[in-house]
C-alpha cells in the first residue's frame, strides 16, 4: 500500500515513510526522520531528522515529534501534546549537544495536552492522562495523571483500569479482555 501525502505536507528528501502511512496537512517531515508503516500524523505535525517512529503510530494534530525521540510501534500521541529535548533551554544558549533522548515503549498513549520532559522512558502500554507532566521514567502499563504525573494505578494493554495495587504484589483480569496481568515487585506484567 502507497503512502498519502496531502498536498500542503513537506516531506524532505531522504525522509523514510512506511507503506500504508498517511501524511495530513501542514505536516513537515524532515529528511533524515524513520517512520514506520500505517503510522498517521494528523493536521500540523513536525517530525525532526533525529525521530524513528515504529509501525502503526497514531500522532493527532499539533504535535511536534523533535529530535532524540522514539516512538516505538502501536503509541498513540494526542492532540497537542509536547515532547521536549532540552532540559534547560534558554534562547541565548545553544545546547543542541545537550539533546536528551525520549524513548516511548509499545503501545504507549500520551494524552492531549501532555508534556514529556526529555530524558524520560516512558514503558509498554503505560497511559498518561491528558493534561499531565511527566518527568521521569513510566513504567510498564502504569496509570499516570497530574502535574507533575503522579501514577494513580495500572491500565490494560486494552485501555481499561486494572484491579491491581499501587506496589507490592496482586493479580487481576482486564474486565474487557479477560487477559491476566500481574504485579510483582511492583512491576506489572502481561500474563496472556
Amino acid at each position: 500500500m502507497a503512502i498519502t501525502v496531502h498536498p500542503t505536507a513537506i516531506v524532505d528528501e531522504g525522509a523514510q515513510i512506511g507503506d500504508g502511512t498517511r501524511v495530513w496537512h501542514w505536516v513537515h517531515v524532515c529528511a533524515n526522520a524513520k517512520i514506520g508503516k500505517d503510522c498517521s500524523l494528523g493536521q500540523n505535525v513536525f517530525v525532526g531528522n533525529k525521530v524513528v517512529i515504529g509501525d502503526n503510530v497514531k500522532i493527532q494534530n499539533n504535535v511536534s515529534v523533535y529530535d532524540n525521540v522514539t516512538l516505538e510501534s502501536d503509541v498513540f500521541c494526542g492532540p497537542s501534546m509536547v515532547f521536549t529535548n532540552v532540559y534547560n533551554p534558554r534562547s541565548a544558549v545553544s545546547r543542541k549537544n545537550e539533546y536528551r533522548n525520549t524513548l516511548v515503549k509499545r503501545g504507549a498513549t500520551l494524552g492531549a495536552n501532555s508534556t514529556i520532559v526529555c530524558g524520560s522512558t516512558i514503558g509498554e502500554y503505560a497511559f498518561v492522562g491528558a493534561g499531565a507532566v511527566i518527568n521521569r521514567d513510566v513504567p510498564a502499563y502504569a496509570l499516570m495523571v497530574g502535574v507533575p504525573a503522579k501514577q494513580i494505578g495500572w491500565i490494560s494493554r486494552h485501555g481499561a483500569r486494572l484491579p491491581l495495587p499501587l506496589s507490592g504484589d496482586g493479580e487481576a483480569k482486564c474486565p474487557e479482555t479477560g487477559e491476566t496481568y500481574r504485579l510483582v515487585d511492583s512491576q506489572c506484567t502481561f500474563v496472556g
